[in-house]
This record gives structure tokens, sequence and C-alpha cells, in this order.
């Protein structure tokens, strides 16, 4: 495991997808960390908020034969950046995965991940509010400074790289299973009502059923079909 900082940058994702590309040998378990980003980018070409003292990195896993499909690397992501923050919580429930990889401290929105294959790899960045949390309009927004001290930037990009390469360990072991089982547990309950806006604008509502093998989300209708989405927003309503 290896990390390296710089002052700023545009994007540390796209920093790595560049050096990929240009055929630098980076090994997995390589981090790049930026004090600042000033092209930061979330899904569905979201900009990505930075602020100094919160955590912005990326790294990367080598995509190997008979490794479970790639796109579950986002699930793995969240789950090590749950296991990370909930080192720091005396109250477990206050922070939950939303799908398809988004972590909620008191339901509002606090990090995000992105997720892009380049060159036989995939490239994973994470933003983590951990000193402030930028305004995002429409949006929820909170920083784990909001729970008490703020977490050093620096010790916590070594838990987070900890953490990550053991959840690919247990991915690359266990399989899609084991991943879904645990992502499941720690996100909305089965049967939460929940609505889905996809890229087009299209609003799809129903009840959370689970996930399917590939990780997509299965929503039951008010006529008791099932829906598999494979990419939205999800917003889940209020009781």
């Amino acid at each position: 495991m290896q990390i390296d900082t710089i002052g700023e940058t545009g994007s540390t994702n796209a920093d790595l997808a560049a050096r990929l590309a240009n055929g630098e040998p980076l090994a997995e378990g390589y981090w790049l960390v930026a004090d600042r980003q000033t092209a930061g980018r979330g899904r569905q070409g979201r900009q990505w908020l930075d602020t100094p003292g919160n955590f912005m990195g990326s790294t990367l896993v080598e995509l190997r034969a008979g490794d479970p499909p790639a796109m579950q690397l986002s699930m793995v992501a969240a789950l090590a950046l749950l296991e990370t923050v909930l080192q720091r919580l005396a109250d477990p429930s206050r922070v939950r995965l939303k799908w398809p990889n988004d972590v909620l401290l008191d339901g509002a929105k606090f990090c995000g991940i992105l997720l892009e294959r380049v060159r036989g790899h995939a490239v994973i960045g994470m933003g983590v509010n951990l000193v402030a949390a930028p305004a995002i309009e429409g949006r929820e927004t909170r920083a784990l400074a909001a729970l008490g001290p703020a977490p050093q930037r620096d010790a916590f990009a070594r838990e987070l790289a900890a953490a990550f390469a053991s959840e690919v360990a247990r991915w690359r072991k266990h399989g899609g299973d084991d991943l879904r089982n645990r992502w499941q547990a720690a996100a909305h309950p089965l049967g939460a009502a929940l609505s889905v806006h996809d890229e087009h604008g299209t609003v799809v509502s129903g009840r959370f059923a689970g996930l399917a093998e590939d990780c997509a989300l299965i929503l039951r209708l008010d006529d008791g079909s099932q829906r598999v989405i494979h990419a939205g927003d999800v917003t889940e309503e209020k009781a």
C-alpha cells in the first residue's frame, strides 16, 4: 500500500487514468490524495466540490480473470468507507448506505464515489467531507466534524486504504453474494419506499426489494411487478 499526496490537481481520478493510459506500471493498492482538486467529478458528470481538510483521493484495482463484475467495486468502496467511519462513531445507526454507492450520515450525503475503467484497471475516486460540507442545491450535506473533532486527513487516508484493501480481498474470495448481503444489511430496509430518478429525468417509485445478481436495484411496483434499475439517483420517501 502506497499513498502519495499532492498539493493541487484537477482530479485524482483523471491523473491515475492518464498515468495508466500512458503505460505507467501502477500497482494495485496505490493511492493518490490531493489537498485540493479544481475539477473533481462525481457520478453522471457532476462536479465534486472540495474543501481544505476534506479527503479527496483515488486508487486502482487490477481487474483479473475470475474477478466478480467490476461494477461491484463501487459497493466495495462504499463498504470500505462505512467501516472506516464506523470506527469513529459511538452510534453506528447514524451512518448507512444508499444505492448505488452513497454513504449517508444522519441521512445526509457526506461522501462521493466515482468508478471508471482504464486499461484493465478500475480507478476508484472517493471524496469525504471530514471538516466541512459544501452546499449542494436540493441535497442535504454533512461532515464528520458535525459529530465531534474532524479526523486528520492523512490518518483517515491510511485507515481507508487499509479497509479498502481488506474489502477487495474479501470481494475476490467470497464474491457477489457476500457483497450484496453485507451491503443490504447496512442500507435501506427491505420494503422501504424509494423513488429513482434516471439520467433522462424519468421517475420510478416502488418498494425496495433487494439487489439483483449484478447489484442492480430491484423495485417492487404498486401493481406487484418488479423493475430492475441499473443507474439513477435514489430518494427514500418519508413515512
